[in-house]
């Protein structure tokens, strides 16, 4: 018997499709679709692995008997696009060209928005949206400004988990989240920590090509003078660097995997390398943490530890030991990433909130 649904979430990550199926506030059906490296190597690039990945979402909803004639919106999360509000887009032909245009970088999560329009013109009635992008930008201006002329501080961060997290933690503390002052940390393949005052994220490191800890697969903040040398006496590629700064870097290039469950097995016996990066990646995230407490003036209602990474007992006690006096923490493991869209979906469609236009 076909089942009815209104919204649609799919989310294209690195090796997977996620794909979720909602009516109102119930979820219907999630599934992980897992692509091999042998699947993906058949694709030059992410944007030719659109039409793969369509045809993986479409092919689930059929084999699963979805009725999809009451879909109504198709969410995915955004792309490195211009900067914007927090809140929901339409994906139109101005957001299509910036997300295969990049004025940031070319990553998998450019493929998101791109995704939904493709499902959702195979579905009468449906119109596709992202929600909450990763260039949400709400800084203070005093946070952009750098010591060199010409280059400014970028706002680009997890938007979608870190406020989805954050106004958990307030719904749980039958609160607001526009009357905390929160630090969010989202903890996976990019790390960002976010000083949310009010509302409205004031100062985030930029995660994604080289600013704060270092991750799972980035490099997070260098030395510059060595990354002149590698360019300059190394000859080092700009390939190779922007490698290093957004997939080839971190704990991969340290320990040759990103698999915490095998590191974690390492240390329990004897890696003493593998123990002291794990440590040194909490380490940075901790100071980190100290930076956005500073920023808040030391007003902070809580701590938030969220992301993949917040699975990894042994990360989760070195930072709550370095920051439990700041304020108390509190540990959402995974990301709110499916439920995010899917939550800013139903605001949509019950009126409460606006969809906005990307220009």
């Amino acid at each position: 018997m076909d089942m009815k649904c209104n919204i649609l979430v799919v989310n294209p990550k690195d090796k997977v499709t996620q794909i979720a199926v909602y009516q109102n506030y119930k979820l219907l059906y999630v599934n992980n679709r897992y692509h091999s490296t042998d699947e993906l190597l058949a694709f030059e690039t992410i944007y030719d692995q659109l039409e793969f990945r369509k045809q993986i979402v479409l092919k689930e909803l059929q084999n699963n008997e979805f009725n999809l004639s009451e879909v109504k919106i198709v969410i995915s999360r955004g792309g490195l696009v211009k900067p914007v509000d927090s809140g929901v887009f339409g994906v139109n032909e101005a957001l299509k060209h910036d997300l295969r245009n990049s004025p940031v970088g070319v990553d998998i999560i450019n493929l998101g928005g791109l995704l939904a329009d493709a499902v959702a013109a195979a579905i009468p009635g449906s119109v596709a949206m992202i929600a909450d992008p990763t260039v949400v930008d709400e800084m203070e201006d005093v946070a952009r400004i750098t010591g060199a002329p010409g280059i400014e501080r970028k706002s680009i961060f997890h938007a979608l988990n870190q406020k989805a997290i954050a106004k958990l933690f307030a719904e749980s503390q039958n609160m607001k989240y526009n009357d905390l002052n929160l630090i969010v940390a989202h903890m996976g393949n990019g790390t960002t920590i976010g000083a949310h005052r009010k509302g409205k994220v004031i100062d985030v490191n930029q995660g994604f090509e080289g600013d704060g800890p270092f991750s799972m697969i980035r490099s997070g903040s260098l030395p510059l003078g060595d990354v002149v040398n590698m360019c300059l006496v190394e000859k080092r590629s700009s390939e190779e660097i922007f490698c290093l700064l957004t997939h080839c870097g971190g704990i991969r290039a340290h320990l040759g995997t990103t698999d915490l469950t095998a590191i974690e097995f390492r240390i329990k016996n004897g890696d003493e390398k593998a123990k002291k990066i794990i440590e040194a990646m909490a380490y940075q995230v901790s100071k980190c943490i100290g930076e956005m407490f500073v920023v808040l003036k030391g007003e902070v209602d809580a701590i938030l530890l969220t992301g993949e990474i917040a699975h990894s007992d042994r990360v989760i006690n070195f930072i709550i030991d370095h920051v439990k006096k700041l304020a108390k923490v509190v540990v959402y493991p995974g990301d709110n990433e499916i439920q995010a869209m899917a939550s800013n979906a139903l605001r949509v469609l019950q009126g409460e909130m606006s969809v906005n236009e990307y220009k």
